[in-house]
């Protein structure tokens, strides 16, 4: 963390209200105590050169890191997202703490390499690898608290409640044992949390039902009271769900959480795939983040978000790396203008006539990102000094200033613009890597010869 008091100039800084030159901001324990603009630097500060508000990450399961392209492999007929889920319990079925620990450790340390300085953890790997409860209930979850904590980053932590196999109570199978809870269990849990994140600077704690699959009305219903944060559940991300759903219950998954159940700004709907026009305006009027993530949607074919309407009706979005099949925050947001591209055949679908496209993308997954994670978006008073530099030599932000550098990092640079990451005003990447990367490689390299033999 940073010393008491602490003080950075940067030549060019995005600060809420837009662009500013010779930005001076002042840090005391790891907060934003002034910000000034057109300032001359002063002896003691330290020089910057472009400076960006940390993104957020709104959807992360961090053990998946360590099955990245182990589910490559086609099998017999049609592959889709229920085969990659089998890959996914085969590994998670080996996993300890300390392999948790190991994996996590990595992928926060990665994420912090692309420019994300908060990840929301949605967190559904709670018990032993027999199924049965650990002594201390939140003994998964202090893994993931204590890899954020080492790794640096701001953690939005949302323990899942999973309990079904399918819509209307499916019994759940030997593959989901390690995930399930009964809602006193899962309340104990959260009590446990509590303790848990106490020691974590920022720290957030909300809860995610699975989805409309693991969760049955009722258990959803006594859900939604244990926690005035943050509240994430995976909705229609693939065709198959959405067709479950109606058979189940007559309704669209969509539609029937914004029937069902006093939806508001506290929630996150991630993926959100497969909606109608009506249930795309429904969940932007309601303040909705959509928790999207492209890399992840590409990789397990789930499809593309409906971008346009939901950003015409006023739509609140943020990106995750879900899988963490690839962490990098540049490509998630070029991949899904990309997605719209192609879909429209047409150039900059979501930035609004005459504006920047890097910007808006930027912008918008900033504040919905934040929103969702229950935490402050940008560079201001009283927030955390977390925050990203670019590398001015790069040459695809040569001769660049403004949005223009946004666009060049996000649809040329790739991860080599990134050269620095402060998160509370410490540092915790220079020169484009982890201030503890080769610790964290070879602790991830001796997990995973014990997991994948």
């Amino acid at each position: 963390m940073a010393d008491a008091q602490t003080a950075f100039h940067a030549a060019e800084a995005l600060l809420p209200d837009g662009w500013a030159h010779d930005v001076r901001i002042s840090v005391a324990d790891g907060m934003v105590v002034r910000i000034e603009t057109d300032a001359a630097p002063q002896a003691t500060d330290q020089r910057l050169a472009i400076l960006l508000p940390g993104m957020p990450n709104l959807h992360s399961h961090a053990f998946q890191r360590g099955m990245a392209g182990l589910a490559e492999t086609r099998g017999r007929g049609d592959d889709d997202f229920w085969g990659w889920r089998e890959v996914m319990y085969r590994f998670v079925a080996r996993l300890t703490p300390d392999h948790l620990y190991a994996i996590a450790a990595l992928a926060y340390a990665e994420m912090l390499e692309a420019g994300f300085t908060r990840v929301g953890e949605f967190h559904y790997l709670h018990h032993d690898r027999d199924g049965a409860a650990f002594a201390d209930p939140a003994e998964m979850s202090a893994a993931i608290a204590a890899a954020a904590g080492e790794a640096g980053i701001a953690l939005t932590h949302l323990p899942v409640f999973y309990a079904h196999a399918g819509f209307g109570g499916t019994a759940p199978g030997a593959g989901q044992r390690r995930f399930v809870h009964d809602l006193d269990g899962f309340a104990r849990l959260m009590e446990r949390l509590r303790d848990t994140l106490a020691t974590l600077p920022d720290a957030v704690l909300g809860l995610a039902p699975h989805s409309l699959r693991a969760v049955t009305p009722e258990e959803l219903a006594s859900l939604v009271p244990l926690t005035g944060g943050p509240i994430h559940i995976h909705v229609a991300e693939q065709v198959r769900e959405v067709a479950d759903c109606l058979a189940w219950s007559g309704q669209r998954p969509v539609e029937w959480l914004l029937a069902k159940l006093p939806v508001d700004r506290r929630w996150c709907f991630v993926h959100a795939t497969h909606m109608t026009p009506a249930e795309t305006a429904e969940m932007a009027a309601r303040g909705v983040v959509a928790g999207l993530c492209p890399i992840t949607e590409a990789n397990l074919g789930d499809g593309l978000f409906p971008a346009a309407d939901f950003l015409a009706a006023g739509g609140r979005w943020g990106i995750g790396s879900d899988s963490n099949v690839l962490i990098d925050m540049a490509e998630e947001l070029r991949l899904f203008e990309y997605g719209q591209r192609l879909a429209t055949r047409s150039r900059t679908v979501l930035a609004p006539p005459g504006a920047s496209c890097g910007a808006t993308l930027f912008a918008g997954a900033l504040a919905g990102g934040a929103q969702a994670l229950g935490a402050s978006a940008g560079l201001a008073i009283g927030a955390p000094a977390d925050f990203v530099t670019l590398d001015p030599d790069h040459p695809s932000l040569a001769g660049r200033a403004g949005d223009a550098l946004l666009d060049g990092l996000i649809f040329a640079a790739r991860r080599g613009a990134v050269d620095g990451v402060w998160r509370r005003g410490g540092q915790v990447v220079a020169q484009g890597r982890h201030v503890d990367r080769a610790r964290n490689v070879a602790r991830y390299r001796a997990a995973l010869a014990e997991i994948i033999e």
